[in-house]
């Protein structure tokens, strides 16, 4: 680690060896943002794109190699049609101004979700982000889109089946780390430390399996006040723990 980024995280009161591998995050509060301040909906979600930004840069400064983001989820589609046109082309419109920092900073954009039942623009945005981004290594980008925790589980046991079927695995074989292997995250840690916004105190359908042993930090900030400060408190709220895994 170079000298700069360990400065960073001294000035910012952190310890390197205690930082977390990933991080998620429930985006919440961009309805209530906007409400507040006598705003249109959509206000509230392009305001909330600013925190995008600010959390994968922190996330980025300090070292953190996972950030995961909980963007759209499987519900999401029950809003109002013109609710859900809009929340798309603020995603078409951060992909394309964000490529660049993304490949500035060494980042990789990942998807989490049923990818195919999103909109074949959004998919072809998407797929363009994480090809140019997929030699990046300094941290990864999960955005969870179309994604809800259960529908995830449900696909894993799908495909989990279909292998048993096929001969290429067998019942007893099965178990926890060798599910994971099917699940949306394959390859990536679980996530260390939830931040969910907005006060709010429910998972929403987000990470189910994942977030077993996560520690859990609720803001009473709305997304779009959250800021890089609110995310270091985050984090040494979170270094401040113990973490037993259930022992």
């Amino acid at each position: 680690m170079d000298a700069t980024l360990s400065e960073q995280i001294e000035s910012a009161g952190l310890v390197r060896d205690r930082l977390p591998r990933h991080v998620a995050i429930i985006m919440d509060g961009n309805g209530r943002w906007a409400r507040a301040k006598g705003f249109p909906r959509v206000m509230g979600h392009r305001a909330g794109i600013k925190s995008v930004r600010a959390a994968a840069e922190l996330a980025r400064e300090v070292g953190i190699k996972f950030l995961t983001l909980y963007a759209f989820s499987v519900e999401n589609w029950k809003r109002p049609t013109d609710e859900v046109s809009t929340l798309m082309r603020l995603l078409n419109e951060y992909l394309r101004r964000e490529l660049s920092n993304l490949m500035k900073n060494g980042i990789r954009l990942n998807v989490l979700g049923d990818f195919g039942g999103l909109p074949a623009l959004v998919r072809r945005h998407l797929e363009r982000v994480m090809e140019e981004t997929r030699e990046n290594r300094k941290m990864v980008l999960n955005l969870a889109l179309n994604y809800g925790s259960r529908s995830e589980i449900v696909h894993a046991a799908r495909r989990v089946a279909e292998q048993v079927k096929a001969g290429k695995l067998k019942v007893s074989q099965l178990n926890e780390e060798l599910f994971s292997r099917f699940l949306y995250t394959d390859g990536q840690p679980d996530p260390d430390l939830l931040i969910r916004t907005s006060g709010e105190q429910r998972i929403s359908n987000f990470l189910l399996w994942q977030i077993s042993y996560a520690e859990l930090y609720i803001s009473p900030k709305l997304w779009p006040d959250f800021g890089k400060a609110d995310f270091l408190e985050a984090l040494r709220d979170y270094q401040r723990r113990e973490r037993r895994f259930g022992a």
